[in-house]
């Protein structure tokens, strides 16, 4: 019998599809699998190059097949795509993820340990409080705005509006107050949870090694550091600091052709949560040069002085971006670049 040297796994919630080919590519087996019995069949098989798409769930089952033997190797969505051939089933996944695999330039994506995962939750449910709070706040003041009730926009501000609640000579109906109540009662809860997270946050900011070192960069802070570490890839990932920023979208869209170089917007390309962090983060250093200004003949006070300040932020990111990786790689702190005089 032939040995498989390389295996296609779709993954799914119960029904898994497996597309088992040899060296020069001949198909040996096409399986449908059950949940319950992929890591029985894969404990059973000769250890194998196993490939997957990086989809939800995935690090959790690269974990467990690499546990018993097998190379694994999961592959980003958009990558697979271009290799399925007409219709789109699970058969024609699981041998697409198969074909994506053997391409020698094919980038993978790095699989996640338990402890880096769990790290990552602490952001991604702060992201979804500070979701469901500002629809709360938004819809607290629609309602009171159709009473003529309204207070200047921000979090701060909300205290006003809450105060209408309280005030028996405002104009709300009886009916409306009991239940904006509970909008605002929610907005408290929510604000308490946000708290005790940002907490959480700054206490790993101030224990773990590389949040430390990562603060050290002017316009990082406690969350984007601690986010940085939990939802990065490895430096190794990377060849250089472009490519980490590139890999968080905050690189122009290509359109060149014909010798000629066409760049277009940021791309947005990579991880939402990191590339918001920096580029707020990017904001506040520009906000601060703009009142305070910037050192005379640094690279921030030139840029500023000739490109939009929508534009300036954008480059701050990217070049805080690249610092982010230069410190990972080499394992350094941040040194301020001394100016000539």
């Amino acid at each position: 019998m032939e040995e498989v040297t390389t295996i296609g796994l779709d993954l799914a919630k119960l029904v898994f599809q497996a597309h088992g080919a040899n060296g020069t590519g001949g198909v040996l087996f096409r399986k449908t699998l059950r949940r319950h019995r992929v890591l029985a069949f894969f404990a059973t098989h000769p250890p194998c190059l196993v490939a997957m798409e990086s989809c939800g769930g995935a690090h959790y089952w690269a974990r467990e097949i690499g546990k018993l033997g097998h190379e694994v190797r999961l592959i980003a969505p958009a990558f697979v795509k271009p290799f399925v051939k007409r219709q789109k089933n699970d058969v024609a996944d699981a041998e697409a993820i198969y074909e994506a695999a053997q391409r020698p330039t094919m980038r993978f994506v790095a699989v996640k340990s338990e402890a880096t995962q769990a790290s990552a939750t602490i952001f991604r449910t702060r992201d979804l409080l500070m979701r469901q709070r500002t629809q709360t706040i938004n819809a607290l003041r629609g309602h009171l705005a159709e009473y003529g009730l309204i207070a200047a926009q921000g979090v701060g501000q909300v205290a006003k509006l809450v105060a209408n609640l309280d005030d028996a000579d405002s104009c709300l109906p009886e009916a409306a107050r009991s239940m904006l109540k509970v909008l605002s009662d929610m907005i408290g809860v929510l604000d308490t949870q946000i708290g005790q997270l940002d907490m959480e946050i700054s206490r790993r900011a101030k224990t773990d090694d590389i949040p430390r070192r990562l603060m050290t960069i002017p316009g990082i802070g406690p969350i984007t550091a601690t986010a940085l570490a939990a939802l990065a890839p490895p430096s190794e990932v990377f060849r250089k600091g472009r490519d980490f920023a590139a890999w968080l979208g905050l690189t122009p869209l290509q359109k060149s052709t014909g010798g000629k170089q066409r760049l277009g917007a940021t791309s947005k390309m990579g991880e939402r949560t990191l590339r918001r962090l920096l580029i707020i983060g990017a904001s506040a250093v520009v906000c601060q040069a703009t009142r305070r200004g910037a050192p005379q003949g640094s690279w921030l006070a030139r840029i500023l002085a000739r490109k939009p300040r929508m534009l300036v932020i954008t480059a701050l990111a990217n070049k805080m971006a690249r610092t982010v990786w230069a410190l990972l790689a080499k394992n350094e702190i941040y040194r301020a670049p001394v100016l000539a005089r």
